[in-house]
């Protein structure tokens, strides 16, 4: 399953980020977010207040990040300055993104170098932190189906498994497959084992670990083992939050493990 068509990635953006700040709004600056050790209600508020004009600065100005960060404002010193700064942040992302079409050259960490690329991002960065700020608030909400699909996507292929142009994956043939599967709209992700290998020319950090692959579309063979939940609980999962719905893993449980293992370090 790749990347869905059918996923309006900016009237996900506006929505999630308004719900972000609705259940940070009376929330205790203080308060403790469960899925985030060590930051309080304000750090989340500021981390996607920041997360939110970076990527509408590179869009807007035509920047790389590190340009980008040369103009980060200080960070407000209280709450009231903290969400107007973000409400700012993300009307302007949000009317910038739509000013470009996807397919617009744009600076990305990714070897997706479009606004799409962003587009699809940062409607996945306001969801999960949505998430986080529920969590925080003490009221969780629904997640909507196909956007969480394209999210469990999302991970598998860019965040977990994304390739950067040096670095070269190598399957391991010896390993069976993993598959997870969407309960409840139906898609499906077959995900091969291996090694990532490869020198970033940026800081000259040389890499040799496990990794996984996540094929663009599931070829249905046969896997040792899988985890099944409705899309939004898989989407959680793999960002480390909790779900709302059990996920169920089956299969082979050395597999299971070897998954669960890659994708302990989270996404940073």
């Amino acid at each position: 399953m790749g990347q869905g068509a059918d996923v309006n990635y900016l009237d996900h953006l506006a929505q999630d980020s308004a719900r972000f700040a609705a259940a940070l709004q009376d929330t205790p600056p203080r308060a403790p977010v469960p899925s985030c050790p060590g930051w309080d209600a304000d750090d989340l508020l500021w981390h996607l207040a920041e997360v939110q004009w970076f990527w509408g600065t590179i869009v807007r100005e035509g920047v790389t990040g590190e340009q980008a960060d040369e103009f980060k404002p200080d960070r407000p010193a209280d709450r009231d300055g903290l969400l107007a700064f973000y409400r700012r942040a993300s009307r302007d992302l949000g009317v910038i993104l739509a000013a470009r079409a996807p397919d617009t050259p744009a600076w990305t960490w990714s070897a997706d170098h479009t606004v799409g690329f962003v587009r699809r991002r940062q409607a996945h960065e306001a969801l999960i932190h949505r998430v986080d700020a529920e969590l925080t608030a003490g009221e969780r909400t629904g997640m909507d189906a196909r956007l969480s699909a394209d999210g469990v996507d999302e991970a598998l292929r860019v965040m977990y498994g994304g390739l950067p142009g040096w670095g070269t994956f190598t399957p391991d043939d010896s390993a069976p497959a993993f598959r997870l599967r969407a309960t409840d709209t139906g898609g499906s992700w077959l995900v091969t084992f291996g090694r990532f290998t490869g020198t970033d020319p940026g800081d000259g950090t040389s890499y040799d670990e496990p990794d996984i692959h996540a094929a663009d579309r599931d070829p249905g063979t046969e896997a040792a083992a899988e985890v099944t939940g409705a899309a939004a609980a898989l989407d959680c999962w793999l960002w480390h939050r909790p779900p709302l719905t059990p996920v169920e893993p089956s299969g082979d449980s050395q597999v299971l493990g070897r998954f669960e293992s890659a994708i302990a370090p989270g996404i940073r």
